[in-house]
């Protein structure tokens, strides 16, 4: 009878905090107690790991058996205690070896024959294994989630006993790789596939280029669901550190199995207009993330934005400033990470042919106006760019022949753009902050002469005063221009499509064009 010290990984948001799995077996009436804020199923290890003992011909202690999960004031869930807990037991009582335990950290939940099976949020448990210097012992059906990690040694077994023969030295596991998995590039749909719509086209490429939020506005059918699902294939590659960041949300998030050979894809969440604002920014008694976070360093679309419910709207002001989302309960809370990019779709009115050149629309002013109240101001502001994509005239639409420029060429500008802003201030025009836009988006004498005009006109607010010199900013770094000009400036008002006013006026219409 002794004491057995090892290591294992609860779950936190996206962190995996190290578990210190105390197993004491000492003198007493015959009993098993688990300590150390253990919820219900954490609980229920004690049958699980009972029952995997004897199927394994092991001796339970016949004394009294204390298992502490520290540190107590953490929270322990699920049945990925359940393999340190059933070696611990083994290495107190000594029907194992204690010592190779201090270089492993042990996941995975038991059957009551002993094998072993897989356990969510692999991934953070895998990193933080890493960072800690120990190789990672867990189920065979994780192996390929956790080598997304390198530089971590990965022993995956399949049973209990498996696992006692390593310790033992008697049959080591073999370590685990699929480096060709790192490798795979993701294959997104290509842009050379939306006929027509120059105009949007150029304003996706300017999205992609800056990280700037983007609302299409239209007719039904007219191809604005369809260049949204292009904004991935034209941004630049995931990096291997950020593809971890967004494999760890996918991990952690119990809404679908993680693919480890599409790790590197950058997300495209699409949520039905009917979500609440819990599915979009996250919670649950135990939070997981939502929407937001599952689009990180992605991008979330909203299509048919006006039919969401407004207050669930106004839930995507905060992350869409702060890049992140922080969830608190009674009990704890959780903060996630959310720098997605916003991409909306939308019609002109209720019957969406506001515009349309066959005369179908019969919504009054006013029923227009109510309709696109159901957004916010606020919301609008924060959104850069605001694109009509009108119906393509029908000889254009059944035209043959190429219909313009691949994906692959468009995403090759964006990342020269982006090392222009990297460069410059390490991070996308987007998120430039006040004192660096007052750095790097200065205007000449003509620029500031136009962006009085525009406030002036169109009355627009020191948000969307900012935005407008960000997605200028973004245009001359397109140019390869150092100095924003006031081409780029007019060109950039020109996308603030919702700051003018509804058909029958447009004030603003006269600072397109360069004074």
């Amino acid at each position: 009878m002794g004491l057995c010290v090892l290591h294992s990984r609860a779950r936190v948001g996206i962190h995996s905090p190290e578990v210190t799995v105390e197993v004491h077996a000492g003198n007493g009436l015959p009993s098993l107690s688990i300590v150390g804020l253990p919820e219900m199923a954490v609980k229920e290890s004690r049958d699980r790991v009972r029952g995997a003992l004897a199927s394994g011909r092991f001796q339970f202690p016949a004394g009294r058996v204390t298992i502490n999960l520290a540190p107590a004031d953490l929270p322990k869930e699920g049945g990925r205690f359940d393999l340190a807990i059933a070696v611990g037991i083994l290495g107190a009582s000594g029907q194992v070896r204690a010592e190779p335990l201090q270089q492993l950290e042990l996941l995975g939940e038991l059957a009551l024959t002993g094998a072993l099976r897989p356990v969510p949020a692999v991934l953070p448990a895998a990193l933080a294994a890493r960072d800690a210097g120990r190789a990672l012992v867990l189920p065979r059906a994780n192996a390929e989630e956790a080598a997304l990690v390198a530089g971590l040694q990965i022993l995956p077994a399949e049973h209990l006993l498996e696992v006692c023969e390593h310790l033992d030295g008697r049959t080591p596991l073999a370590s685990f790789d699929a480096p060709q998995v790192r490798r795979q590039r993701p294959a997104y749909p290509d842009l050379a596939d939306v006929r027509g719509q120059e105009h949007a086209k150029r304003a996706l490429e300017i999205a992609a280029a800056g990280g700037h939020s983007l609302l299409f506005l239209g007719p039904p059918g007219t191809g604005k669901s369809m260049l949204a699902t292009r904004l991935p294939g034209i941004l630049p590659a995931l990096e291997d550190d950020e593809a971890l960041q967004v494999a760890a949300i996918r991990s952690v998030s119990g809404r679908e199995a993680l693919d480890p050979a599409r790790w590197r894809e950058r997300p495209f969440r699409a949520p039905h207009h009917t979500a609440s604002g819990v599915a979009l920014v996250g919670g649950g008694s135990n939070p997981r993330p939502g929407e937001i976070s599952l689009a990180h360093l992605g991008v979330l679309f909203l299509d048919e934005l006006p039919e969401f419910d407004r207050r669930v709207l106004e839930v995507l002001r905060e992350p869409l400033e702060s890049g992140q989302i922080l969830i608190s309960r009674a009990a704890r809370q959780a903060e996630f990470p959310a720098r997605f990019q916003l991409v909306a779709a939308m019609n002109p009115c209720p019957c969406g042919y506001l515009g349309d050149e066959g005369g179908r629309c019969r919504c009054t002013a006013e029923q227009v106006a109510r309709y696109r109240a159901r957004i916010s101001g606020p919301l609008l502001d924060r959104i850069d760019l605001q694109v009509e994509v009108p119906r393509l005239a029908p000889e254009r639409l059944t035209e043959r022949g190429g219909t313009g420029e691949t994906s692959a060429t468009v995403q090759a500008r964006v990342e020269r753009a982006r090392r222009h802003q990297q460069r410059r201030a390490n991070r996308p025009n987007a998120a430039l902050t006040a004192p660096e836009i007052e750095r790097d988006c200065g205007l000449d004498d003509a620029g500031r002469a136009l962006m009085v005009r525009a406030l002036q006109q169109l009355g627009l607010s020191a948000r969307a005063y900012h935005r407008i010199l960000k997605v200028a900013r973004t245009i001359a770094d397109l140019a390869d221009e150092e100095r924003i000009g006031a081409a780029h400036l007019g060109e950039a008002i020109g996308y603030r499509r919702l700051d003018r006013t509804l058909p029958g006026g447009s004030p603003g219409a006269d600072l397109d064009r360069n004074p």
